[in-house]
């Protein structure tokens, strides 16, 4: 029987933090989006260890879950690391890695403005097999999520990915536009896409408390692709909205959970979205002893 690689390893990890670090935990600055990005970064030295789960079907294909580990890492005050371990498991077939992902998120203003802009480069080693659709782009469509693993495994994409990630703090709103271009660093043209997101407490009352709606976020986010080089269009492209939840537990763990509804036919018709998140402050301090 195949073993999920990624998903057994970052588990095991993760139990071996935990007892050690639970004294330790702060608040996650994220925002509950699992597509798009906001301006906050990791305080650095700070890691954050995230899993996020995505779960689907398409019309021509079997039910599946994707899993995608991050690790993010606060190198700088300006800049923020992050790196993914991605796999899936697809029901009568098999549960297997599909890859890497290496991200960095570099703050080009350090203090607020109106519109904070963040520079997004990242570096991806996966499999046509990938099912975690972190980012939506081109013609991505059912078709790429219904091929059996024994197929898609075989096939190993190199891509380079830039976003360009605009975002204000507007009172008690957060507002986030992403505009997005990703290139196979073989012979495929330039593809593109969007995410854009709102979100925002449902209350900022402060008091001590698990089960109240200051300890909640709620908005909405949407994306979707936009075409390629070759043909810059909307038309057989997929587009999703998606309500988003974002729930901050005591010593600041955050769980999120979104379901995203397709809005063409190239769309999945539902995508359910659950996220895990733990915040370890010092990680470097806490695992080495030396100080930044």
């Amino acid at each position: 029987m195949l073993r999920f690689c990624c998903t057994s390893r970052l588990l095991s990890f993760i139990s071996l933090l935990l007892p050690i670090t639970i004294s330790h935990w702060s608040a996650a600055q994220d925002k509950p989006y699992f597509v798009t990005y906001s301006q906050d970064l990791e305080e650095p030295g700070n890691l954050e260890i995230e899993t996020k789960s995505a779960f689907g079907k398409p019309n021509e294909g079997n039910h599946y879950g994707a899993l995608a580990g991050e690790f993010e890492y606060g190198a700088t005050a300006w800049w923020t690391t992050e790196l993914y371990l991605d796999g899936q498991s697809t029901a009568n077939e098999s549960t297997i890695p599909t890859g890497e992902r290496w991200e960095n998120r570099f703050r080009m203003l350090m203090r607020e403005h109106a519109v904070n802009p963040v520079l997004y480069v990242e570096f991806e080693n996966i499999t046509s097999a990938d099912k975690n659709m972190l980012e939506v782009v081109g013609h991505d469509g059912q078709a790429d999520l219904a091929g059996p693993n024994a197929d898609t495994r075989q096939d190993r994409l190199h891509e380079g990915e830039l976003k360009l990630i605009l975002s204000s703090n507007v009172r008690d709103w957060n507002i986030s536009e992403n505009f997005i271009a990703e290139k196979n660093l073989g012979h495929d043209p330039w593809e593109f896409g969007y995410a854009v997101a709102a979100s925002r407490p449902l209350s900022t009352a402060y008091r001590e408390c698990v089960f109240c709606l200051q300890k909640v976020t709620a908005g909405v986010e949407a994306y979707g692709g936009l075409g390629n080089t070759w043909e810059l269009t909307m038309r057989d492209t997929s587009h999703y909205v998606a309500p988003v939840f974002g729930w901050y537990f005591p010593k600041q763990t955050r769980l999120t959970f979104s379901p995203a509804f397709g809005m063409t036919g190239s769309s999945l018709d539902r995508v359910f979205r659950v996220g895990f998140a733990v915040e370890i402050p010092q990680f470097a301090h806490l695992i080495f002893g030396g100080g930044r």
